[in-house]
């Protein structure tokens, strides 16, 4: 299988038509402060967030100026989103941004006029946050983690890299909306390349308890899923794989700078960068069910040789030599 090696990121960007969003958003007049809010799972800045607000301020949104920015941390407890959600529209912001499936579920629970957009959800057609990417509908749009491609490009990184692959595990979120897809595509690409799948379902809290479960019956490497809750806990999931002597695999670089071996998927803070632009459009006056989410087409892959070393794993020179970044 081909891997392109990317420099620069590049989207599909499905045109739609532009109409005036009459109930929560308001075009915005000049000299008019834009009242965004940010609703998340995070303790404090992801990449997500990080690239949305450089892509604010590349758009000319300068706080304080013309931009009045709000985040609300649940610091991954989900039980809190109601509660942070009712803030936001009490506080009556002209759009709400989020990063977490979660977080656009408890605002549309209370709100199906407030404009929302996604700036990397793993998989909002199967969560029911959008009707398509083409047409979106309601009152959500924005940028998408989701690629049926994933899911059978790790799994032929992984048969590149650990010899005599046979069962890989898949450390998933329990209870999070996107886990079922991410199985389901998981087991098809396993079934595909005859591996055994073996799913391990764990809270964000049960990490340690996760990985005890593990240890009953080791795979021959773990992917490890991409979410909000599991981000805060990415160096401890790569100390305690890689104290087992466990190859991972990741979808963003941050797991391979604490630790992990390798990652393969989109950059998670062009995703955040490119949600901005429907923030623009959003208070410009167009209508969120007018704005065709954005699915990535470009992969970044990253890879920590020190993790391999240590692992006693060889990365071939032909998997090196498409990375975008190695870590020495």
């Amino acid at each position: 299988m081909q891997f392109d090696r990317v420099k620069r990121r590049e989207f599909i960007t499905l045109l739609g038509g532009a109409a005036a969003w009459p109930l929560a958003a308001r075009a915005q007049q000049p000299g008019q402060l834009a009242r965004i809010g940010f609703l998340t799972l995070a303790t404090g800045p992801t990449p997500a967030i990080k690239g949305f607000q450089h892509g604010l301020q590349q758009l000319g949104y300068v706080e304080g100026q013309n931009l009045i920015l709000i985040f609300r941390w649940a610091a991954g407890q989900t039980d809190r989103l109601a509660e942070l959600a009712d803030d936001l529209l009490r506080l009556n912001v002209d759009v709400i941004a989020s990063n977490s499936t979660e977080a656009i579920l408890a605002v549309r629970d209370r709100s199906k006029t407030i404009p929302l957009v996604m700036t990397s959800i793993s998989d909002p057609i199967g969560n029911k946050l959008v009707a398509s990417f083409a047409r979106p509908g309601g009152n959500t749009t924005g940028v998408t983690l989701f690629s049926t491609e994933l899911a059978g490009k790790r799994l032929e990184l992984l048969r590149e890299i650990v010899p005599r692959l046979a069962r890989v595990g898949l450390l998933v979120q329990r209870d999070h909306p996107p886990t079922a897809t991410l199985i389901t595509e998981t087991q098809s690409a396993a079934q595909a390349y005859n591996l055994a799948l073996q799913v391990f379902e764990v809270r964000p809290d049960e990490i340690n308890q996760g990985f005890r479960s593990i240890e009953k019956e080791p795979p021959d490497a773990l992917i490890v899923q991409q979410t909000t809750s599991f981000t805060i806990h990415l160096r401890q999931i790569a100390d305690l794989a890689n104290s087992r002597g466990l190859p991972t695999v990741h979808q963003a670089r941050e797991f391979v700078q604490a630790g992990g071996l390798l990652a393969y998927g989109p950059s998670i803070f062009a995703l955040g960068e490119r949600a901005a632009w429907y923030i623009d459009r959003i208070l410009k006056g167009t209508k969120p069910a007018d704005l065709p989410v954005e699915q990535p087409t470009k992969f970044e892959l990253v890879i920590n040789l020190k993790t391999a070393r240590a692992l006693g794993l060889t990365v071939p020179p032909t998997v090196l030599a498409i990375a975008d970044e190695v870590i020495e």
